[in-house]
């Protein structure tokens, strides 16, 4: 079979611009929010006629951090720590024959700003700069199926910690978020609360101090026990969409 090309129809500009921290599924951190942001010729009004009449959207997307890499037969999913081996086509990895992802997210609504036509989404699981080859309103009767059986990965993961935040970390939040609008107190505990470190780390006891990149933000904090105390919360240089 000829190789079939496909051109993107949009970018997403996300709060996730590091690989480390991002959830391993949509909605699992509800308040993780982007943009997608359509390229023309697709950045049409009336090609998002009628979808406002759905809560949530499939997007079909590209690894695009993982172009090149290849593909792998089999592959370590973190849900199995890391040790376990499956099929790529049993997993939800990156390194796929055609390096293709689906994500299904919540739709907040489009509207043109400064970078042209934009939906918002919240729920995201994806990379900034992630390309969308196509989007999908998410039909309920049809897409969601309770009965399924969800192999290794039966329930969502759960760290079982408290975040905490340091009084330094609290008056840094305070002068990164002031109005509250990117929800980072939210984000940054519910991505936590999902253990984002490899699953592998059971191996590193003694490893207890790690840090995330959101949005232009690097974010430190360290395990205690059964607690996760963000220490601090700096700038860098970096910001999404850079």
């Amino acid at each position: 079979m000829d190789p079939i090309a496909f051109q993107p129809i949009g970018i997403v500009r996300s709060c996730f611009t590091d690989k480390f921290g991002i959830p391993r599924q949509a909605n699992l951190v509800p308040a993780a929010t982007g943009r997608l942001i359509l390229q023309p010729p697709f950045d049409r009004d009336e090609a998002l006629q009628g979808l406002d009449g759905f809560s949530h959207l499939w997007l079909i997307f590209v690894f695009h951090d993982c172009l090149g890499a290849g593909w792998r037969p089999t592959v370590r999913p973190p849900r199995l720590g890391g040790r376990r081996k499956v099929g790529v086509f049993a997993s939800r990895a990156p390194y796929r024959p055609n390096p293709i992802g689906i994500s299904a997210v919540e739709y907040l609504g489009a509207k043109r700003d400064g970078d042209g036509l934009a939906l918002h989404l919240a729920g995201i699981d994806l990379l900034d700069g992630t390309p969308v080859l196509d989007i999908k309103p998410y039909v309920p009767y049809a897409d969601a199926l309770p009965a399924a059986r969800a192999g290794f990965a039966p329930q969502p993961p759960e760290s079982g910690w408290a975040v905490a935040f340091s009084d330094e970390a609290r008056a840094q939040l305070a002068a990164a978020d002031p109005d509250g609008a990117r929800r980072l107190e939210a984000l940054i505990t519910q991505v936590i609360l999902q253990d984002p470190r490899p699953g592998y780390m059971d191996r590193y006891p003694d490893r207890t101090d790690f840090a995330m990149r959101l949005y232009d933000l690097e974010i430190r904090w360290r395990l205690e026990g059964r607690t996760a105390r963000v220490l601090a919360i700096d700038p860098t240089d970096r910001a999404p969409g850079t």
